[in-house]
């Protein structure tokens, strides 16, 4: 069973956390925008003793990005929480650091996200799978890009060539898989039900 319950925070489960622009309107408008986003989620998700920046930062290994790709007005994460620190703490911070460098870089002011971000407890091991195939189609299905790879801002790079802006724990899927090739044929075979919304759990979409 798949709940959008954030008081069921807790270390082990996995969440896919979701949200996007205030209004529908874009959150990111060119490489750089995308840059600092996976910067601070980079800075939160791993800390490293010589970072220069005085912000503080979550312990580390206090979770675990398993995937996640960003849109132009939306963004996508699936996280396992590692420590009894909520989802909410790590959102929080690189949200709320982001919408200040995206208001002052464009002379902004108001809610940049639209509401409190979305969150699914993912308990179920194919959904699992199925919301990482999700994720990393997004770019495809939005007619982005042709060829998934290419696409600079998710972790479906890292799952095929172990590159990436940002490392992810793509052990926890790839090693349901003989290979990656094996993984990249689920990921397009699931594009034509993905883009034409079928047999896709109403909690993927976004309201």
């Amino acid at each position: 069973m798949n709940t959008r319950d954030y008081k069921e925070c807790a270390p082990g489960k996995y969440y896919h956390i979701f949200n996007r622009g205030n209004g529908k309107q874009n959150i990111f408008y060119n490489p750089e925008d995308y840059a600092f986003f996976i910067s601070r989620l980079k800075s939160n998700l791993y800390p490293s003793d010589d970072d220069s920046s005085r912000i503080q930062k979550l312990p580390p290994d206090s979770f675990s990005l398993i995937a996640y790709c960003l849109m132009p007005n939306h963004y996508h994460l699936l996280i396992r929480q590692n420590k009894d620190i909520p989802t909410s703490k790590l959102v929080s911070k690189v949200c709320t650091s982001y919408g200040k460098f995206l208001n002052k870089k464009y002379d902004k002011v108001g809610h940049l996200f639209q509401d409190h971000f979305k969150q699914i407890n993912v308990s179920d091991n194919k959904y699992l799978i199925w919301l990482s195939c999700y994720i990393h189609d997004n770019p495809k299905s939005a007619g982005l890009v042709n060829k998934l790879y290419n696409y600079e801002w998710s972790s479906f790079r890292f799952y095929m060539s172990g590159r990436g802006n940002l490392p992810c724990d793509n052990k926890v899927i790839l090693d349901q898989f003989k290979n990656v090739s094996e993984y990249e044929k689920l990921v397009e075979e699931s594009h034509l039900l993905i883009k034409n919304n079928k047999e896709l759990p109403g909690d993927l979409l976004l309201d």
